[in-house]
């Protein structure tokens, strides 16, 4: 099967159900695609894509001008193919180039697929409402975006595409609260690719600052959304009863205003001392710092959006032997209990802190929640299972 895939990441990209879905495992299984999108202007290369072709372009710097630049290659690449060597043609969260993409599926007679990773065009409508009017532009332009967006998606795009592919099966079933019929829709969550994060044959971090700590760690972004200050708060609770305890942060926040003020907020917390901030890292040093590590942290604030999520953090700690404390998130809250690999429990500094003292003071719990992360994600999360039954999925699909 070969499909034309139109992608709203940039490539190369980071996201692992790109590169190492489409680009490494499918592939593998008879799956290979075209891929359809800008080109990293960092990359001076032409960027390799493992899959099959790489149909790229170039954008400017201007964030309206790279709107138009790559709508308009996609439109390109989708008048120009040749049909006759695809089995269908998939869009990755672009509702603009999806409409054209429908259009063009339904004169060729191919199917359509869609891709939604995240609701892009709701999380532009709530970036619109919490600027508020007074921003101006950067209120109405995101604002109609979405609104256009949605109207879009739900109206015409979902109902019109063959299959509907989703990030987590509770986004699956919100979207079937929205009318879009749940028989044409697959999960696909965020897995680990067992070929790469091989704890065995990575070395636990030698960071001079990580000597006689009780270190436990975050893995992933520092943005305002996912309202770390709440570790912050925690480690004050912990220090009383720990004052060995260390939180690693292997990670950073884009908007550097919010990394300014969480670093201010340590200090005023009187917990710098208790933080060691990596900023962002190479996949295999952030994975020694896992091994370094006794427990692994996962907060991940509920809402509308970001329940449909699948978080990727769970899923690495427990491939690397790391037991979990998260919060509620569906995605999160369904592979603890399948699990059993760590604790879910609310949100809050007073759960978080509660919880990783009752896991450092019970090395038992410890290592049966770590064995049990490590064989469900061999079982259920490694991107060769899932990789498995996404290919049966095509394969059903194509021969409909």
């Amino acid at each position: 099967m070969h499909i034309l895939y139109l992608t709203a990441e940039q490539w190369p990209t980071f996201r692992a159900d790109v590169t190492t879905l489409f680009g490494k495992y499918l592939p593998r299984l008879g799956i290979t695609c075209d891929l359809v999108t800008e080109q990293d202007v960092s990359t001076v290369k032409a960027a390799y894509w493992p899959a099959g072709k790489a149909l790229l372009c170039k954008v400017p710097q201007n964030r309206a001008g790279q709107y138009i630049f790559k709508f308009l290659h996609q439109c390109k690449v989708l008048i120009s193919a040749d049909y006759a060597q695809y089995q269908a043609v998939q869009v990755r969260d672009m509702t603009l180039i999806a409409l054209a993409a429908i259009v063009m599926c339904k004169f060729k007679n191919i199917p359509f697929y869609y891709w939604l990773s995240y609701p892009q065009s709701e999380g532009q409508i709530e970036r619109a409402k919490a600027r508020g009017a007074s921003a101006g532009m950067r209120y109405w332009f995101p604002l109609l975006q979405g609104a256009i967006g949605k109207f879009l998606l739900y109206k015409i795009i979902l109902p019109n595409a063959n299959h509907v592919f989703v990030q987590s099966q509770n986004m699956l079933e919100m979207l079937a609260l929205q009318g879009v019929n749940p028989q044409k829709m697959t999960a696909v969550p965020m897995g680990v690719d067992l070929e790469i994060a091989q704890p065995d044959k990575i070395a636990a971090s030698d960071d001079a600052r990580l000597a006689g700590k009780r270190v436990i760690i975050y893995l992933g972004t520092l943005d305002k959304s996912r309202q770390i200050h709440i570790l912050f708060e925690m480690l004050v609770m912990l220090k009383q009863q720990l004052p060995d305890i260390l939180l690693v942060l292997a990670g950073d926040a884009e908007d550097k205003t919010h990394r300014d003020w969480l670093k201010q907020e340590a200090q005023r917390l009187g917990v710098m001392q208790q933080i060691l901030w990596t900023d962002w890292l190479p996949m295999q040093d952030a994975w020694r710092y896992l091994k370094a590590a006794e427990i692994g942290l996962s907060p991940f604030p509920r809402g509308y959006l970001l329940d449909m999520a699948s978080p990727t953090k769970a899923v690495e700690y427990m491939a690397f032997g790391l037991p979990i404390i998260a919060n509620d998130n569906p995605d999160q809250m369904q592979v603890l209990t399948e699990s059993g690999a760590g604790l879910c429990v609310e949100l809050s500094a007073d759960a978080f802190a509660k919880s990783v003292l009752l896991l450092m003071n019970n090395s038992n719990q410890k290592t049966i929640m770590a064995k049990s992360g490590t064989r469900y994600i061999k079982k259920m999360r490694g991107y060769d299972v899932l990789t498995a039954d996404l290919a049966k999925k095509y394969e059903h699909l194509c021969n409909q």
